[in-house]
């Protein structure tokens, strides 16, 4: 097939498509590069949050929420008593976040086993039990060391 010098080619592309392909470059070059430093970021920002240990976080968690239960409970250590609502979700929350960090850590299992024994005496609402008396003495114990 022969060429004439003013036509081009079918399957060639002409100049002004080039220059609009060079002139997208500068465009798609600026974008991977802010998506690149954007990530960098974000990436650096998520590791400097998430810096603090995890079971230490979950134990300070848990002895907040057996702070919350201690209030709640009477001062005479009756049989049966009636508490205010959140209390048993708050023994509850506070068993499972020392469990969380009793997996994390086993530094922290006797706390894991204390509010395990701290939140069964306030589902039973048997407050005068002794196991579960002693049990919350040794918890706040282990709370003032968290």
């Amino acid at each position: 097939m022969r060429i004439r010098r003013n036509e081009i080619p079918p399957d060639e592309t002409s100049p002004e498509e080039t220059a609009d392909e060079r002139s997208r470059r500068p465009y798609v070059v600026g974008a991977v590069a802010g998506f690149v430093i954007g990530a960098s970021v974000i990436g650096l920002l998520w590791a400097v949050s998430g810096a603090g240990d995890g079971a230490a976080e979950d134990a300070r968690a848990a002895c907040a929420a057996l702070a919350k239960v201690v209030q709640s409970l009477p001062s005479d250590r009756t049989q049966q008593a009636a508490l205010p609502s959140g209390v048993v979700s708050h023994a509850i929350a506070a068993r499972e976040l020392s469990a969380a960090a009793a997996d994390g850590s086993a530094v922290y299992e006797d706390l894991a086993d204390h509010l395990d024994g701290v939140s069964r005496m306030v589902i039973s609402l048997n407050l005068a039990d002794p196991a579960g008396r002693h049990d919350l003495t040794l918890a706040l114990q282990d709370c003032a060391r968290v």
